[in-house]
């Protein structure tokens, strides 16, 4: 079962201050969830190289995203606070063939407003725990080279993942050629 409730006070690794912060709560994500999710990834396929996505997802493309998540039992959680969902993470299949069926690739994305709180320190445990439950024994997270994408690398190292490896100018986004870095973490 995921935790639907984050527990209370910033997760170990955030830091601790007197600012009141709102309760988040992460919870499958439902349909109804997905034009908030498009409306966070947005700004990200826009305007970095984080995502190599040239144009933003439709709201069918999330939809039929959702539905293959779904129906392969893999979860697709989102972030919510004071009913607005800040964030979101899933898992989807790491490579088509069948030998890969154990290993998926990890996603999280956060509104900016989210960035900094912990917000992503609780979805990618949540998801972890889903992952775990889904029968998942490998997560890899591909994290771009990116300004955009600074927190991505600690974030993943706080719950174990090593760097595996790096791949070279693979991709090419708003003129430029971007390098991606491999983390992986063993659920077995």
């Amino acid at each position: 079962m995921l935790p639907l409730h984050s527990p209370a006070g910033p997760p170990p690794g955030e830091p601790h201050d007197d600012v009141p912060r709102p309760r988040t709560t992460v919870r499958p994500a439902l349909p109804g969830d997905l034009p908030a999710v498009a409306a966070i990834l947005e700004p990200y396929v826009t305007g970095t190289a984080v995502t190599f996505d040239e144009d933003p997802p439709s709201l069918d493309a999330w939809a039929s995203r959702f539905a293959d998540l779904s129906a392969r039992g893999l979860p697709f959680l989102v972030a919510e606070e004071e009913g607005a969902v800040v964030g979101y993470a899933y898992a989807t299949p790491w490579r088509p063939k069948a030998a890969y069926r154990y290993t998926v690739e990890d996603t999280v994305y956060l509104a900016p407003e989210a960035q900094g709180r912990g917000v992503g320190t609780r979805l990618l445990s949540a998801l972890l725990d889903a992952c775990s439950l889904a029968g998942v024994r490998q997560v890899v997270a591909v994290v771009a080279e990116d300004p955009a994408a600074a927190g991505s690398l600690p974030l993943h190292r706080r719950f174990g993942f090593e760097v595996v490896g790096v791949l070279r100018d693979v991709g090419v986004k708003h003129g430029r050629s971007v390098s991606t870095m491999l983390l992986q973490r063993s659920l077995a």
